[in-house]
């Protein structure tokens, strides 16, 4: 292949995957970066000797992670060191009620036994299940480009069609009765970006990488995980450039000749982005736009956040690295996301406090806590909404644990739907994406080729195979398979 100039925009995970990809083909790779740091949503904040993770805090399916380094003659021990957690995460049902879900099967299913007779073994035949899917999907479905329905119409997946026409929630409750337990099932789906009654079962291999493969952390964060990508991408030859702005994609005769940043212009025989698939279009012109607003406007979108970014001034008792409070109706929480689009009167949460298994998140004697809220997409955010929820997460986390936190918080920076928009031009200020329902799924997502601009492709959360880290580094993958086929 003769050395092609690719420009790719954004530095996400998807990105910085394809670069590597495309690079070792023979590309002239150049990432364009929006901001002053690369890494997408996977950047990091760091105050007085606090370091926090901005976006993903959760390491799951570590067999991808080696997939994709292992693809270069390299592993990740190569880049960043991973520790197992146990437990894998502590949930609160109510005030010093606390389920903790450790590192190893045998151990879960005996929590659950103590809580319903007999559910250790239903839930041994449910994992049997989900790792069946587990490697349907990830041997198979998710390295598919979403071209065509007969990439996953096969025996597999016919024979496992009622996986995709029953719902998660319909699935646990017939394994488990206890409420509790079912939430603990049904939570890794919320990774998925949906409610667990919209979600196909299928997808209940998620529950295989949370009991089987174990909940990780790489020391020093996940921006760790960012930085091991960007060494390869460099020793490949990828340039990047920061606070790179496109402001234009260039189009004649259907094909993008370049692209327009404040600063320069950049020629390109081919161009990626990585960034927001919606905001992307938005600087096409016209006739060469695949989606209509009114196309975005009725998909059903993963969540956006609410996040705090707290240092604490004293080691906090009682909550661990990844620490889940499902004190509050799930169900209630959910209908605000997807139904009503209003912020909650009471909120699920998730915190993670790094500091309890990294001793660089935070200064000797102190913790560093990230607290999650999901919220649905483009509400009203205000300084002032902030503040009332900080107020109410603080209060919750002291009445649930029992502990003192509020007179013991150093500092508080926060982070929502407008910052979504502004740093990463997401649309309507989702944080995960487009949603895995069933109407959502492979070759009814956003194509990874566009049909209108012949040398213009995308990958990332808004397209396939969806939103996470992991599937993040497969969309790479596949679209600079899909790159190569028609270069």
């Amino acid at each position: 292949m003769e050395n092609k100039n690719i420009i790719i925009m954004g530095s996400g995970f998807s990105s910085l995957a394809a670069s590597c990809y495309l690079a070792q083909s023979g590309f002239d790779v150049t990432i364009l970066e929006k901001n002053d740091t690369i890494g997408g949503r996977a950047r990091q904040f760091k105050k007085d000797g606090f370091v926090f993770d901005i976006g993903p805090t959760f390491y799951w399916m570590p067999d991808v992670f080696e997939s994709f380094f292992n693809d270069f003659k390299t592993a990740t021990t190569d880049f960043y060191a991973l520790k197992k957690l146990n437990p894998a995460y502590k949930i609160y049902f109510n005030k010093k009620d606390s389920i903790a879900i450790e590192d190893d099967l045998e151990k879960i299913k005996s929590t659950f036994e103590t809580i319903e007779p007999n559910s250790g073994k239903a839930l041994q035949k449910f994992i049997d299940k989900s790792e069946d899917n587990y490697n349907i999907a990830i041997k198979d479905l998710v390295y598919q480009p979403g071209e065509h329905l007969f990439e996953i119409v096969n025996w597999d997946t016919i024979t496992k069609s009622g996986a995709f026409l029953k719902t998660i929630k319909k699935q646990v409750a017939s394994y488990v009765k206890n409420e509790s337990l079912q939430k603990i099932l049904e939570f890794p789906v919320l990774f998925l970006g949906a409610k667990p009654s919209n979600t196909p079962s299928f997808y209940n291999f998620m529950n295989y990488a949370d009991f089987k493969l174990g909940t990780w952390h790489p020391m020093g964060g996940m921006y760790e995980v960012v930085k091991g990508i960007e060494k390869l991408a460099l020793s490949l030859g990828v340039k990047f450039k920061t606070n790179s702005s496109v402001t234009a994609i260039n189009v004649e005769n259907k094909r993008v000749q370049s692209v327009s940043t404040a600063a320069e212009e950049y020629p390109c025989d081919v161009l990626l982005s990585g960034a927001d698939y919606h905001h992307t279009e938005t600087l096409l012109p016209e006739a060469y736009k695949q989606y209509s607003e009114s196309y975005w406007d009725k998909k059903t979108f993963a969540p956006s956040a609410l996040l705090f970014f707290v240092g604490f001034d004293k080691k906090l008792d009682d909550v661990t690295h990844h620490t889940l409070f499902f004190d509050t109706d799930f169900v209630t929480h959910a209908e605000t996301i997807y139904d009503t689009k209003t912020w909650p009167e009471k909120p699920l949460f998730y915190a993670s406090f790094p500091s309890k298994t990294d001793a660089t998140a935070a200064p000797e004697g102190q913790e560093a806590g990230i607290f999650l809220m999901p919220i649905a997409p483009d509400l009203e955010d205000t300084p002032e909404i902030r503040e009332k929820y900080f107020e109410k997460l603080m209060s919750r986390l002291e009445h649930t644990v029992g502990i003192d936190v509020k007179s013991h918080i150093l500092f508080k920076e926060s982070y929502c739907v407008n910052d979504f928009k502004d740093d990463y031009n997401s649309f309507k200020g989702n944080a995960y994406g487009l949603a895995n329902t069933l109407l959502q799924t492979h070759v009814l997502r956003p194509k990874l080729k566009s049909k209108k601009v012949d040398n213009l492709y995308f990958c990332g959360q808004l397209t396939v195979p969806g939103p996470g880290v992991p599937p993040s580094l497969i969309s790479g993958k596949i679209v600079s398979e899909l790159i190569l086929k028609y270069s």
